[in-house]
């Protein structure tokens, strides 16, 4: 492929789980990529050394450390095409038992550091008039779970983000999509990529307790592959249309469903009751 054809990709958290399988995969096709992680040499350790792959240090909880690696990506580059915001860990806990200091590192990486990666691409998507910006968000940003809540609450900020991005950024020839991958095969449920919390209440047991169990189960036998993830990733990204939601795995695809009956439920048995706060001169539904 020329370069002329061939597309860019900026991919935070590339040196493993979800980001080093999209890396691989485009590379394959012979994209170009900008791979960031905290530690470039262990971006280079796994995709190697050539012309295609540029590894660049980057703490996305630092804004300037996200701005200079954008901008030595388009002095590389020339461009970038595809965002893809996947950097974030998790915290298996439950809410009460969150601490602030630990809520507070959830969403310093999760949200304000996908936003610190955003605002330093954008600008030069802007200028382009093109560009797709992919946020990886999680079934837990469409529907919580027990233990999962402060990790879901950065993951519905993000679904909130992205449909925001999306009206923006369409009249500037800019896509915006969160994908909602389901419970994939990675190490994501590793010590290395999983916090949790420091406190654990008995009283939670039944719930939390349940969760951690299923949980320390189900590590590296989840149903999702993630090789097979990467190649949605750029099915995704050639899409002359993409979507601003696309679920990934038959359960999160299970999930959706249900919580959209639940929530279509619930309407239909208060629908009297929401309707009825409105002025009197404003028509009701």
């Amino acid at each position: 492929m020329s370069n002329a054809n061939t597309k860019v990709w900026f991919i935070t958290g590339a040196s493993r789980g979800f980001g080093l399988e999209i890396a691989r995969e485009a590379l394959a096709r012979g994209d170009r990529v900008v791979a960031t992680a905290r530690k470039p040499e262990a971006v280079e350790a796994v995709l190697g050394r050539h012309d295609n792959v540029m590894s660049v240090a980057l703490d996305v909880t630092n804004e300037a450390n996200a701005i200079a690696a954008a901008d030595a990506a388009v002095a590389r580059f020339g461009r970038i095409d595809v965002l893809v915001n996947n950097a974030g860990y998790g915290l298996l806990g439950a809410v009460e038992e969150s601490s602030a200091r630990e809520v507070e590192n959830q969403f310093a990486t999760n949200v304000f550091g996908l936003l610190h990666v955003t605002r330093a691409v954008l600008p030069h998507m802007r200028r382009a008039r093109s560009g797709h910006v992919i946020n990886v968000s999680s079934i837990g940003g469409y529907a919580a779970y027990p233990g999962w809540g402060v990790y879901g609450a950065t993951k519905f900020a993000v679904e909130g983000l992205t449909e925001a991005l999306a009206l923006e950024l369409a009249p500037l020839g800019i896509r915006a999509t969160v994908v909602e991958p389901g419970f994939f095969r990675t190490d994501f449920l590793d010590s290395s990529s999983l916090v949790k919390t420091a406190v654990e209440h008995a009283d939670y047991a039944a719930t939390v307790g349940e969760m951690r169990a299923l949980m320390a189960g189900a590590n590296h036998r989840q149903p999702g592959d993630p090789k097979r993830l990467a190649k949605a990733f750029l099915q995704l990204a050639d899409s002359a249309e993409p979507p601003v939601r696309l679920p990934l795995g038959t359960d999160t695809v299970t999930k959706i469903a249900e919580k959209n009956r639940f929530v279509e439920g619930e309407l239909a048995a208060w629908h009297a009751v929401a309707v009825s706060t409105d002025h009197d001169d404003v028509a009701r539904g």
